[in-house]
């Protein structure tokens, strides 16, 4: 068994019908294996969806998807073909597979300070025991221990779109080399991107670690497609897809070919660059009316990608940020409090999350002022 894989991979095996799922759709086979239902049996929707995408599919998703992807993941340097790529059902499942596949109760996972809250709680579950890490600290956060795994989301970070600059991308993935840890770079803001800065993959950079690289198609095109992906390193591929295998079978083949076209059509390049833009400017106005409100009540860095203000409050005191939701919610104001983020809370440090990408601009404004009015009077009583 490879270093650093959880023990349950042990009692992993192949799907024999998964396996066969290729043979069976050679031409000419007559098969008495899988449970496919009779094509002349699958609804038509008026001609408006292609049959073949409803019966079973491969487990590692469309190859015409993959190789797209493959495309595009070799223009960021990463050596990836599709051959080693895996279409997730959300990149969420790619966060429980690799779980499943690297933790076992009490074993070290690296992840930074702040970090993804549903990255957090899934680890949580396999019993991970968490190393936080600062990465411009990172050639001595682990003299002590060494992780196993080392989770990191280094491009316009969840929840406070922190950006990696090239030293820092480089000086990361030299340790996790020099350690020899599975890196697990979850990158799903990557094409959220305003201002020129530094995006090319920490895996990219790897030549000996094991890697996953994973990315979504819930921020450009629609969370409700449900499709992520994820590419890695060759030793990791059989395990992964053996664990795909036995969550869903295969994501949802009509959410691929809606991706696909997508991807494929000529107008794509100039929808995510409208799509920009209009991002680009709900912050610049979110960031005016942040100014406006919450002058001398807290302070934030203006995001270069991503969909996401962090707020550190100026208190004499840490405030529990989770303790003011109620009285926002009842105001008609939700934001997410910042001890979510963090493996232990009392690290928070006073923070909030705050979205600027999906409420109306006409709303905006009046939201954040009634927030504003919350955190103040629970800072200054």
């Amino acid at each position: 068994m490879l270093n650093g894989l959880s023990k349950r991979i042990e009692r992993l095996s192949a799907s024999p019908i998964r396996d066969m799922l290729t043979e069976i759709q050679r031409p000419g086979m007559v098969s008495f294996a899988g449970g496919l239902p009779a094509a002349s049996n699958l609804p038509d929707f008026n001609g408006s969806i292609e049959r073949g995408a409803l019966q079973y599919g491969p487990s590692e998703g469309e190859l015409a998807l993959r190789e797209h992807i493959a495309s595009d993941l070799c223009k960021q340097g990463l050596n990836a073909d599709a051959s080693r790529i895996i279409i997730l059902s959300g990149s969420q499942q790619g966060i429980d597979l690799v779980a499943k596949l690297t933790i076992d109760e009490g074993t070290p996972v690296a992840v930074e300070s702040p970090t993804y809250l549903a990255a957090l709680q899934t680890f949580s579950l396999f019993g991970a025991h968490f190393l936080p890490f600062d990465v411009d600290a990172i050639d001595t956060a682990f003299t002590k221990e060494k992780p196993a795994l080392l989770y990191v989301n280094p491009t316009f970070r969840n929840p406070d779109s922190v950006v990696y600059d090239t030293a820092q991308r480089q000086r990361l993935a030299k340790v996790c080399e020099a350690l020899n840890t599975i890196v697990f770079e979850d990158d799903p803001y990557r094409e959220l991107v305003y201002e020129t800065c530094e995006r090319t993959p920490v895996c990219a950079a790897l030549q000996r670690s094991q890697w996953v690289y994973q990315s979504s198609f819930s921020k450009t095109m629609a969370p409700g497609l449900r499709l992520g992906y994820l590419a890695c390193s060759a030793e990791l591929y059989t395990p992964l897809i053996r664990l795909k295998q036995a969550a869903d079978l295969h994501s949802n083949r009509l959410s691929q070919q809606l991706v696909l076209q997508l991807l494929q059509d000529r107008s794509n390049v100039d929808r995510v660059t409208a799509l920009r833009e209009d991002y680009r400017h709900r912050r610049d106005h979110f960031n005016e009316l942040l100014h406006r409100h919450f002058a001398g009540l807290a302070t934030w860095q203006r995001p270069q990608g991503g969909l996401f203000f962090w707020l550190r409050l100026h208190t004499n005191h840490p405030i529990d940020t989770r303790e003011l939701l109620p009285k926002a919610l009842a105001a008609g104001v939700a934001f997410m409090p910042g001890e979510s983020f963090f493996c232990d809370a009392r690290q928070a440090a006073s923070a909030i999350r705050l979205n600027f990408s999906h409420t109306d601009e006409c709303d905006v404004e009046a939201a954040l002022e009634k927030l504003a009015d919350i955190i103040r009077t629970a800072v200054y009583r």
